[in-house]
């Protein structure tokens, strides 16, 4: 395997520790409604931090986006609005399924979906059929979805043993919603594809390959925040629990720590994608596709350490966490069968 194809692994990796890690601060946050911490994390992570690096990559960032072709932009900026919802629905997935069991479906369903269907649709799927890569690289994302499983049943375990099931449980409506999540969140991944012209036109402009992805951001996570903010403000305008005055009307000193916390969870999710292009940078550009594998695989694999290094197992019995090792390890050999296919 070579260097290269191991460093884009490795940015992969280091984007879905921050992925699995930014909703640590968030939950630090007191006396503010999920609705105003989420639309002020958002605001950092789908608004302020696209629009501030493309300022500093591109040239002339007005004149790059006029060159642009509109319908182009609007795609893209659809693409995103699509992730949003997946993004929205997956509260209600958590609400109906449990956290491990939700997770674990709706990332197996977005990263088979992301991974393969875009492909399908420009109908080049014959790149994973019928290339030793593409044998590779299948066999890998059925070893991860293996991995997925195991991980979500030994969170499902712990979530049982200390009483943490949730009360709402369906699993019927749970499963549809993860499903409807898994799909949907997938949109982003379809927005990056559909931003391609988007990357090339960076690239004619002497963007380094690792910042040329960064001008799709603002459209993709443009689209996702507008669904995102409605959503929020709409629960806070309509909904009696909520109110942004309340959350706002707190002693300076809490505002600015939560808006500090809000700021740090949404500065790591940026995180998240601006190491998927550096990793995406390193991929050979007929191995797309693996890049959305890796994300969301390791982004699980990334998840089940975080809660373990956050002492989020401790007092849990040793066959869930045995579990849980073994699943990330799963996860670990589809992601080196992966480098294997890219190597081939």
């Amino acid at each position: 395997m070579s260097t290269t194809i191991l460093a884009g692994i490795g940015w992969h990796l280091l984007g879905a520790a921050f992925a699995a890690s930014f909703y640590a601060p968030i939950e630090k946050v007191k006396k503010w409604s999920w609705e105003t911490t989420w639309a002020l994390m958002g605001f950092f992570s789908w608004i302020l931090l696209p629009l501030s690096l493309c300022y500093f990559v591109l040239p002339n960032f007005h004149a790059f986006y006029a060159s642009i072709d509109p319908k182009t932009m609007w795609m893209v900026a659809l693409f995103g609005a699509m992730w949003g919802v997946g993004n929205v629905s997956y509260g209600l997935t958590m609400r109906h399924l449990g956290i491990s069991l939700g997770v674990g479906v709706a990332i197996g369903v977005t990263l088979v979906f992301g991974t393969v269907m875009p492909k399908i649709v420009q109908g080049n799927y014959e790149d994973l059929i019928s290339t030793r890569s593409g044998h590779w690289n299948m066999a890998g994302i059925l070893v991860a979805l293996i991995g997925i499983a195991i991980v979500s049943y030994a969170g499902h375990q712990k979530e049982m043993q200390m009483g943490a099931e949730t009360q709402e449980f369906h699993v019927v409506l749970g499963l549809a919603l993860a499903v409807m999540c898994g799909i949907f969140s997938s949109g982003f991944n379809f927005g990056l594809y559909a931003a391609e012209p988007i990357r090339s036109a960076a690239l004619a402009l002497g963007v380094s390959p690792l910042f040329a992805r960064l001008p799709c951001y603002v459209l993709i996570m443009g689209g996702g925040a507008i669904v995102n903010m409605v959503y929020c403000f709409s629960r806070l305008a309509f909904k009696k629990s909520l109110s942004l005055r309340a959350d706002l009307g707190q002693p300076g000193g809490m505002i600015a720590k939560n808006t500090a916390l809000a700021a740090a969870g949404g500065i790591m999710w940026y995180l998240q994608f601006f190491f998927y292009s550096w990793g995406e940078a390193h991929i050979p550009q007929r191995l797309d596709y693996v890049n959305w594998m890796l994300h969301m695989s390791l982004y699980v694999l990334c998840g089940g350490i975080v809660g373990l290094a956050l002492g989020e197992w401790k007092g849990v019995g040793k066959r869930p966490v045995r579990l849980l090792w073994a699943g990330i390890l799963v996860i670990i050999a589809a992601a080196n069968m992966v480098g294997l296919g890219m190597a081939s």
